[in-house]
């Protein structure tokens, strides 16, 4: 059996390390998805997780460690994780077992990418819990909704209250990368070319993932979510000209933010322009997700 082993400073040193900034298979598990996660093939729902299971089930999702888990928690919402097990090495030289939660995200209810809470490298010793909905180890007296338990040679991680544990044993077909068009250079430019989705970087002070289709006539439609909170805005806007320039708006709850931008006609993989959002007029760069 293969644990990890941390010391103390490598466990302080996770607790600031930044987020990783590629979208990945663990993303495209959003709540609406989550939320079938009871009746679907692949998944079981259990009472206690061995450790031994938590390694069994390391890298379910493709390119992605750690084993994969689901939780309703006791507030009623859809919660995902990547946890492992490993060991803490201790001054006198022997070691206590311990749980890795590497990345988490609890969704707000009836949002399908809004978060309640996420965060990553949080450590669980035996005994302590933590509350999905607030993203933190909490004690007794607050419930929570997992517990680390340690008893002699084994450890398990066991659902507190009504929440619910399931853990999922294969991908789901739901969460597969969809599939983009695919760009083809060439003397006429076609700009269906601009459908896809995109890294969406506007100047350096907010991102997220950008989605564009566009009609036969030119009509854009789409979507963009934000990295901050995950909260979803429609996209409109009509491709213009030259052929490969395109002008779209992402609606805001009290504003719009309007773009111009240009597709680089080599490759199709990179989108740049400028943006305004009400008097500011700032620079932005789109960078297409490839498919995986």
């Amino acid at each position: 059996m293969m644990f990890r082993f941390w010391t103390l400073c490598g466990v302080c040193s996770l607790a600031f390390a930044a987020p990783a900034a590629r979208a990945d298979a663990f993303d495209r598990y959003t709540n609406p998805l989550l939320a079938k996660i009871a009746a679907t093939d692949g998944v079981r729902e259990v009472k206690q997780l061995a450790a031994d299971t938590i390694l069994e089930q390391d890298h379910v999702l493709p390119g992605v460690s750690g084993a994969f888990l689901v939780v309703k928690t006791n507030q009623g919402r859809f919660s995902k994780l990547l946890v492992a097990v490993a060991r803490q090495k201790l001054d006198n030289g022997s070691s206590i077992p311990i749980l890795l939660i590497e990345r988490f995200t609890t969704y707000r209810e009836g949002q399908e990418r809004a978060t309640q809470a996420a965060g990553q490298h949080v450590i669980l010793f035996d005994g302590f819990r933590f509350g999905l909905d607030i993203g933190q180890v909490v004690p007794a007296a607050l419930g929570g909704d997992l517990r680390f338990v340690v008893a002699g040679e084994k450890s398990t991680l066991e659902p507190i209250g009504n929440a619910r544990l399931y853990l999922v044993t294969r991908p789901l077909p739901e969460a597969a990368a969809p599939k983009s068009a695919k760009f083809t250079a060439g003397s006429s430019f076609d700009p269906r070319s601009f459908s896809g989705s995109y890294k969406l970087h506007d100047d350096g002070r907010r991102s997220g993932t950008l989605t564009l289709k566009v009609a036969d006539d030119g009509e854009v439609s789409g979507s963009y979510y934000s990295d901050n909170g995950g909260q979803k805005y429609n996209v409109t806007g009509k491709i213009g000209t030259p052929r490969y320039s395109i002008r779209f708006t992402i609606k805001l709850p009290r504003s719009e933010q309007v773009f111009q931008g240009w597709l680089f006609t080599g490759d199709g993989k990179a989108l740049t322009g400028t943006s305004r959002l009400q008097e500011h007029e700032a620079g932005f760069y789109a960078v297409r997700l490839a498919d995986e």
